[in-house]
């Protein structure tokens, strides 16, 4: 058993009364930070869920002073409407909420089989829950990903969706060599039990990517991963996150990360920060004929710009540049 931790870093708000927490087979967290209003409308689509499936719902607050997310929510659970509880990550940063989150699935809900997480600015398909489960049972995957479909706040913002920080990475169901993202994912309890707490390094907190990492280190361990394309969740995107210092911004944020879950996997092996540096040297090198390749495809001179800022913030990781987009939530 994986107790909370013992240090006040978290705790419980409040539950849902008469919980059956030895029939729960699948455990659905949603880390919330300052989005009350959202996080209702995940819950609801949560509530909304078509499965025969009993589930429970973890509410992770990481606003430990006014938490907004958690009074908004609470009510929900003491009423009984929604099976689960609401905790408070006191320490901020979304691998602290995360962390938390899982942990007290762990603790709290001993029997269940499936973990999935959906983030406060996202609404789950009626049957994303089912179809996350029934792709991992039927694929035999330990961890399944699915798609986050942008919701652009402005119509005319649709063109996006095609652009590499918004895409899939995948199109079809089946099993894949990586995934990237844990806005849409189903984590099996068995993965959770063998990487064992902090599931995700705290070093990741406000830059993110804690997740691509610790994906990339189950991968590592033999853990198989699937995608279910079916299994939707659409993803609010305000208008700032389609400006032109954003998406520059996240580029950059996406390879300096590729650096450094890369440089994780290769510790301890020959001249790994070499082999890492060499490689992104020939990634900023190919960049530039990569975009004129994509805007050959796409037409888009936003899309065709993208692996050069990322290939750019692989060789910036070298020299310790970190973009923590999460450190100033107001601008993400």
């Amino acid at each position: 058993m994986i107790p909370l931790p013992s240090d006040g870093s978290v705790s419980i708000a409040g539950r849902s009364p008469r919980l059956d927490t030895q029939a729960v087979e699948a455990v659905v967290t949603l880390p919330t930070f300052k989005r009350p209003d959202q996080v209702l409308q995940t819950l609801a689509s949560l509530r909304a869920q078509l499965t025969g499936r009993r589930f429970a719902v973890i509410v992770i607050e990481n606003e430990a002073e006014a938490r907004a997310g958690a009074q908004a929510s609470l009510p929900l659970f003491e009423r009984g409407e929604i099976p689960g509880m609401v905790i408070i990550a006191h320490q901020r940063g979304n691998c602290s909420a995360y962390n938390a989150g899982w942990q007290a699935a762990i603790l709290h809900f001993p029997n269940f089989r499936h973990l999935l997480v959906i983030d406060d600015d996202e609404i789950a398909d009626p049957h994303w829950l089912e179809r996350m489960c029934g792709a991992a049972e039927s694929l035999g995957a330990d961890i399944v990903g699915g798609p986050q479909v942008p919701d652009f706040a402005d119509p005319a913002h649709a063109r996006w969706a095609e652009h590499p920080v918004f895409a899939p990475p995948y199109r079809k169901t089946g099993l894949v060599p990586a995934l990237y993202s844990s806005g849409n994912l189903l984590v099996g309890r068995n993965v959770l039990t063998a990487m064992g707490p902090p599931f995700l390094d705290l070093r990741f907190n406000f830059m993110g990517g804690g997740d691509s990492d610790f994906l990339s280190r189950a991968a590592q361990r033999g853990f198989v991963l699937g995608w279910c394309a079916e299994a939707r969740v659409t993803e609010t995107v305000p208008a700032r996150r389609v400006e032109a210092d954003w998406i520059r911004a996240r580029s950059l944020r996406n390879g300096v990360i590729s650096t450094l879950v890369e440089k994780k996997k290769r510790a301890g092996t020959p001249l790994a920060g070499v082999k890492v540096l060499l490689k992104s040297l020939a990634l900023l090198a190919a960049s530039p004929f990569r975009g004129a390749a994509r805007l050959a495809r796409t037409g888009s001179p936003a899309a065709a710009i993208y692996p050069v800022h990322v290939a750019l913030g692989r060789v910036l990781a070298e020299f310790g540049y970190a973009n923590e987009q999460y450190r100033q939530p107001e601008k993400n």
